[in-house]
C-alpha cells in the first residue's frame, strides 16, 4: 500500500497522507485527476528521473526531401509544403498602408509526442578526419601507436585535438530547431545531399510513461509534490465556507490549509531546484 504502482494507487496514497479515511477530503474526482496530470507534467519536465536520453533513428522519405527542397520562383515546379503569410502595416501619412509577403519552408520531421527536448543530430556522412578505416585518426593510430612507446601520448592528444578542430570547421554540426508544442524538428540543411532511405540519429530526451515504467508513481518527490497540490486545492475549496459554523460550533479553516500547502509547495520546489534538477550545462564540472 505504501508503494503505489498505479495512478489510482498514487491518489489513494496522497489522500491517506491528508487524513483519509479518518477525515473527509473535500475534493472532486475531476480535481484530483487534474492534480495528477499537473504533478506528472512537472515531474517529467523538471526531474532528472522523469526523462530518458534516447537515440532515435529516422529514415527520410521522398515527401520529406521534397518539402525540404521546395522553393518559390519563376523556374521551379517543387512548391511542396510552401507556406505563404502576409503582414500589413497601419496607414502611413501621405503614402497609405504597406503589405509584405513571406515564404516559409516546411523542412521539418514530425517527432513523437513523448519527446520533450532535442540535443543534436548525428552527421549523415563519415568524415575523412574522424571516421572510417581510411580516416586520418585511424591511420595515425595504426602507424604511430602500434609499437609501445613509439610516440608520446601528449603529442598524440595534441594532434588529435587539432584534427578535431579542423573537422569541426570543415563539417560543422547540422543546424536544428525544435519546439515541444509543435512536435516538429526543423532541419536547416542541404536536402539535395539526402536521398530517400538515408538515416539520421536524433539525440533527444523522452518523457517516461508512468503506465509503462510504474516506479514513477512511487517516486518520493512525485508523491510529496502531488500531496501538496491536493492539500492546496482542498484548502481552496474550503475557503468559501470561512465563517460558516458547523454543528457543535466547529468552523472549517480552509485558509490555514491553503497557506500550509503553499509553504509546502515552495519548499518542495526549492528542493527540486537544489537536488533533482540537472544544472545548466555551463555550471556542470
Amino acid at each position: 500500500m505504501a508503494k503505489p504502482s498505479t495512478r489510482q494507487g498514487l491518489i489513494d496514497y496522497a489522500l491517506r497522507k491528508l487524513g483519509a479515511p479518518v477525515l473527509e477530503i473535500n475534493l472532486d474526482d475531476d480535481q484530483i485527476d487534474d492534480m495528477v496530470d499537473d504533478a506528472l507534467q512537472y515531474f517529467q519536465e523538471r526531474h532528472f528521473d522523469g526523462v530518458e536520453e534516447m537515440f532515435l533513428k529516422h529514415e527520410f522519405t521522398q515527401d520529406e526531401i521534397d518539402r525540404g527542397n521546395a522553393h518559390t520562383g519563376p523556374n521551379t515546379s517543387n512548391t511542396a509544403g510552401i507556406v505563404t503569410t502576409t503582414g500589413s502595416s497601419t496607414a502611413i501619412s501621405g503614402y497609405g498602408s504597406t503589405t509584405s509577403t513571406f515564404v516559409e519552408n516546411s523542412n521539418f520531421i514530425q517527432v513523437p509526442d513523448s519527446v520533450i527536448g532535442v540535443e543534436k543530430i548525428f552527421k549523415f556522412d563519415s568524415s575523412s578526419i574522424s571516421g572510417g578505416m581510411f580516416s586520418i585518426k585511424y591511420q595515425l593510430f595504426l602507424n604511430d601507436l602500434y609499437y609501445f612507446n613509439s610516440v608520446e601520448l601528449l603529442q598524440y592528444s595534441m594532434v588529435k585535438s587539432y584534427l578535431e578542430d579542423i573537422d569541426f570547421l570543415l563539417t560543422p554540426d547540422r543546424q536544428i530547431r525544435f519546439n515541444k508544442k509543435q512536435n516538429r524538428l526543423y532541419l536547416d540543411i542541404d536536402y539535395n545531399s539526402i536521398s530517400e532511405g538515408d538515416f539520421i540519429v536524433i539525440d533527444c530526451q523522452r518523457a517516461l510513461d508512468p503506465n509503462t515504467f510504474t516506479k514513477v508513481y512511487n517516486d518520493p518527490f512525485l508523491k510529496m509534490y502531488f500531496t501538496a497540490l491536493l492539500k492546496r486545492q482542498w484548502g481552496q475549496n474550503l475557503i468559501k465556507f470561512r465563517g460558516v459554523k458547523l454543528p457543535g460550533g466547529l468552523e472549517l479553516n480552509g485558509r490555514e490549509i491553503y497557506d500550509d500547502a503553499e509553504k509546502d509547495l515552495e519548499r518542495i520546489k526549492e528542493k527540486m531546484m537544489l537536488e533533482y534538477e540537472l544544472p545548466p550545462l555551463d555550471f556542470i564540472g
